[in-house]
């Protein structure tokens, strides 16, 4: 795979609980056609759980997503006319974009590295982490039952913008995307709290991942219904045009 894309969005739709069948055949058709369209280097079509627990029990099926790494950032400019993106907005009663800039990236998915090796940078705004995983059926249970406390601190923790589960349905919800005020909120979550710290330790001890990926990006726009995001108002961060290097 070619080297670090410019440009990362992230497509979120909020959809009327009665287009929840047409949201399923969606599904199943439009992983492959996404792959498809013009300028899509990587792309997956996913659904969310609503981040109160990050558990299989976390599903949202009101709101889906499609994470894609573009070759070409003008391509992404028409992704709203591209057949995938005119069928989810057929169903959506409200939707938004998330523009990123990737900073870091460690893993595989899918035995690629969609994000290449970033040179990461300087960001001055709000910053998005993605965590995303294939879990060893052995250890999914024990998985499970250790994800509770990381979910309860997360909730409160300071500079946290928004939180939901993303998984590649049905097999469940085995990611993560958190946005944060500014990379000092991330990295002060990721390190010094805690059960976090003790959640990161377990992975390497008990081998939970047959396949995971940890990535951060600069929010470099946000265009449409943050709400759909489960946005947090946090003092100016409402208007975010930031995360440039």
């Amino acid at each position: 795979m070619p080297g670090t894309p410019e440009l990362v969005t992230l497509h979120v739709w909020r959809i009327r609980p009665s287009a929840l069948p047409r949201a399923l055949v969606r599904m199943a058709l439009d992983p492959r056609r996404l792959r498809a369209t013009d300028g899509v280097r990587f792309g997956k079509v996913l659904g969310t759980g609503t981040g109160t627990g990050f558990g299989p029990g976390d599903a949202d099926p009101t709101r889906w997503a499609a994470l894609t790494v573009w070759d070409d950032p003008s391509a992404a400019a028409r992704f709203d006319t591209s057949p995938v993106g005119r069928a989810w907005a057929r169903l959506a009663a409200a939707a938004v974009r998330v523009d990123l800039r990737p900073l870091s990236s460690r893993g595989e998915w899918s035995g690629q590295r969609p994000f290449g090796d970033p040179p990461g940078g300087r960001v001055d705004g709000p910053v998005l982490a993605l965590t995303r995983a294939r879990l060893r059926p052995a250890r999914t249970l024990t998985f499970w039952r250790a994800i509770p406390p990381v979910a309860a601190a997360l909730h409160a923790a300071p500079g946290l913008l928004a939180r939901f589960g993303v998984g590649e349905a049905p097999l469940g919800w085995q990611g993560t995307v958190t946005v944060w005020r500014d990379p000092t909120d991330l990295v002060g979550f990721a390190y010094r709290h805690p059960e976090h710290r003790a959640a990161i330790t377990r992975t390497a001890s008990e081998n939970w991942y047959a396949e995971e990926l940890f990535a951060r990006f600069a929010v470099r726009d946000v265009v449409g219904d943050r709400t759909v995001l489960g946005w947090v108002a946090d003092g100016d961060a409402g208007t975010v045009r930031g995360g440039q290097a």
